[in-house]
């Protein structure tokens, strides 16, 4: 029973049939071709997508993965403000590619050519250091690149007050707001991107993982005030047929099965019966993105539930199990999992 969706992939099952039949059909017509073309499957990708997230006057551009993705956010925040520094956060994760990991908080994944001085690290949700920083650099601050619920960091939320902050600061000195919505975004937690629960707009909210299904593809929503030219961002592959054709069938579900609102429901309720387990340090989270924080005596329980009970979930180090599944998840799958979880907390 997979409950973490390879990194929070899988948005809609693994084989759900309108799935395969979205693909099939479009291979059977074509599967690719380049960008030096209007695709009329990409406008309708966009279309589609803007309503589901409420989003409808952003524009969409397309691509392969969540760290490109972020990429070009990044670079596009670039273009339009003429700076570059940007403000990340402690236990961030953005990508491995050049400007992604330049800004993710993990020293192990940096080689020495991806880094800069233009990536300052401040502590995450501490409003003073965001104030101060923009005191010192306001002028400079190019962009605040920021996940709703760090995933990797270990299912820790941003507040509220903290990203209303952001948005404030933002507009006060011309930065631009990114919200990574990798992870985090695409219906997971029951709103369609995370940041909305703090009922801000971002400028740029990049997405990837939960939007082909496992089919590759990554994308940027970008806001009205960004004028695009010809050219200023490219690529080969993104917003091919089949991406575009996966993506179109994982929104068709979500609005056809009313896919947010379960997220939220069975995430609720799985939230509040992992707070009765009174061996469990910290439930995190919110939605379908949740954290079971363990003590070190319990370091176990996630290899165990693989083993003895057959239940895949993901873990952050160093004892957080995470749970992502598909956002159609059931009751009843959930209830496996809390029946399971017992046993391996009372073995």
């Amino acid at each position: 029973m997979d409950l973490y969706g390879g990194h929070a992939v899988i948005s809609i099952g693994h084989t759900h049939p309108r799935y395969v039949e979205s693909l099939t059909a479009q291979l059977n017509k074509i599967g690719f071709y380049s960008n030096s073309i209007e695709i009329p499957i990409q406008q309708r990708l966009a279309q589609e997508l803007g309503e589901v997230s409420g989003k409808e006057d952003y524009s969409l551009f397309l691509c392969n993965s969540g760290a490109e993705a972020n990429e070009n956010a990044l670079k596009l925040a670039s273009f339009y403000t003429g700076r570059k520094k940007v403000l990340a956060f402690s236990k961030s994760f953005h990508g491995r590619t050049s400007l992604a990991v330049a800004a993710t908080d993990n020293p192990s994944i940096l080689a020495p050519i991806n880094q800069t001085d233009n990536v300052v690290f401040l502590p995450f949700n501490d409003d003073e250091a965001l104030l101060n920083a923009f005191a010192d650099h306001g002028e400079e601050i190019c962009a605040v690149i920021i996940e709703g619920i760090q995933g990797v960091g270990g299912i820790r939320e941003a507040s509220i007050p903290f990203l209303k902050l952001i948005r404030s600061l933002c507009d006060q000195y011309g930065s631009i707001f990114i919200a990574d919505s990798v992870q985090c975004g695409y219906g997971r937690t029951g709103d369609f991107y995370s940041h909305d629960y703090a009922e801000v707009e971002a400028d740029i909210y990049s997405m990837a993982k939960g939007m082909g299904n496992g089919f590759p593809i990554g994308g940027i929503s970008i806001a009205p005030k960004f004028k695009a030219s010809f050219g200023m961002l490219g690529t080969t592959f993104g917003g091919n047929h089949l991406a575009c054709a996966a993506a179109l069938a994982v929104l068709e579900v979500i609005k056809q099965d009313s896919l947010l609102k379960n997220a939220a429901q069975i995430g609720s309720y799985l939230i509040a019966e992992l707070e009765k387990f009174d061996r469990i340090g910290e439930v995190r989270g919110r939605g379908l993105m949740i954290g079971i924080d363990l003590p070190e005596e319990l370091s176990t329980v996630k290899r165990d539930l693989l083993l003895k009970n057959r239940i895949f979930t993901g873990e952050a180090k160093p004892n957080v199990i995470r749970i992502l599944p598909a956002l159609n998840i059931t009751k009843e799958i959930a209830d496996r999992f809390l029946t399971a979880l017992d046993e391996r907390l009372k073995a």
